[in-house]
């Protein structure tokens, strides 16, 4: 799913420079944070810089305890092997107002944490 290189920002802006510490930092936050909460990732637009280059923004919805929340990641992704790969990724809050109806939304991904 990420090169071994790949680059990661979250939404805190804490930087994460490669799998490992990618991998650390998701093993440490997400269990706790992501109990009793669920996610929706919808693609809301592609930019295909290069033929194995891609610019994709996402709408990430979260449906928590406490309510929904919105984020707005950018995953610029690399095909390499045949597989898509996260390369450089930056996630992003997003404004309530921008939540999604259920007439707009078209998930690509559901995840039941």
């Amino acid at each position: 799913m990420f090169r071994a290189d790949a680059i990661w920002t979250t939404g805190g802006g804490k930087r994460l420079f490669g799998l490992e510490a990618i991998s650390a930092f998701t093993r440490q936050v997400l269990p706790g944070g992501m109990q009793g909460s669920t996610v929706t990732f919808e693609l809301e637009h592609i930019l295909f810089v290069r033929h194995d280059v891609a610019a994709v923004k996402v709408r990430q919805l979260y449906e928590t305890p406490d309510g929904p929340d919105l984020g707005t990641p950018l995953w610029v992704m690399a095909k390499e092997g045949g597989r898509w790969l996260l390369t450089a990724c930056q996630n992003t809050g997003a404004p309530h107002d921008e939540l999604p109806t259920a007439a707009t939304s078209r998930p690509i991904f559901h995840d039941r944490a």
